[in-house]
Formats: structure tokens, C-alpha cells, sequence
């Protein structure tokens, strides 16, 4: 286990604890516990290295269901999407996307229960890569 994991799950279980639901436990943490590791310039927009990681317990009653990655200015915005399970062990995808300009990108994460959770990025495109 990851020290960073670990810490999160020790807070996770603390709220839990006192009371909070699993949806509040994660929302107390999801700032600090979803990473994104967007580049903030593409040099490319053919090839947009992206990956995200959610920190959080990969439990039956309680895990992340799907990861999306949306282009706000993509002719089709949303570039792709993940389906985990509590088999996977871990949230975490990565992938290269393409962006025909600059862009504000966002990472949304499904839970199991229909909660969801956003973080926005914009990343500079210097080269096209959509075509057009």
C-alpha cells in the first residue's frame, strides 16, 4: 500500500467513523486525493499524454465506477472513458488524446453510488491535432 493511499484511507476511516456517509467521506478528500497529471503546453494535440488517479478504496460498497476524460472544445468532447470495477484495485487510466486547440480538459470520477466528482485543467495546444 502506497503511503499516500494509506493516508487517505486512515482519513477516509475517521469520517466514517464520526458519521459521515461514504459519498461525504470521499468529498472531504476528493481534492486532495484525485491527481491529475495533465501537461499545461501540448507541443502536439495529435498526442496529449493524459492519466488519472483517484486515491480511494476499491471496495464492493464503495469504489470508482467509471473515469471520463472530456475535451470542452473537442468536436466530440468526450476523448474517453474508463469502466473499473472493485477487481481493478486501483482508479487510475492513462492515455494519449488528441485536441484540436487549447482547451480547458476535465477529469470526471463516477463512484459506484451516482456521485461525481470534476477537476478542470486548461492545457495550451501550439499544434492542431483534430484535423481542420
Amino acid at each position: 500500500m502506497g503511503a499516500i493511499y494509506g493516508l487517505w484511507l486512515a482519513q477516509y476511516e475517521v469520517l466514517r467513523e464520526h458519521g459521515h456517509s461514504p459519498s461525504e467521506a470521499f468529498n472531504e478528500t476528493v481534492e486532495e486525493a484525485t491527481q491529475s497529471l495533465y501537461p499545461l503546453i501540448a507541443e502536439n494535440g495529435a498526442v496529449v499524454p493524459v492519466s488519472v488517479e483517484v486515491n480511494a478504496p476499491m471496495t464492493p460498497q464503495s469504489y470508482v465506477k467509471h473515469i471520463y476524460v472530456v475535451a470542452d472544445k473537442n468536436r466530440i468532447p468526450i476523448v474517453t472513458r474508463v469502466a473499473l470495477t472493485p477487481a481493478s484495485g486501483q482508479a487510475y487510466m492513462g492515455a494519449n488524446i488528441r485536441l484540436g486547440e487549447t482547451t480547458d480538459v476535465r477529469a470526471i470520477v463516477e463512484q459506484s453510488d451516482g456521485t461525481l466528482f470534476a477537476l478542470k485543467r486548461e492545457v495550451k495546444v501550439t499544434v492542431g491535432g483534430c484535423g481542420g
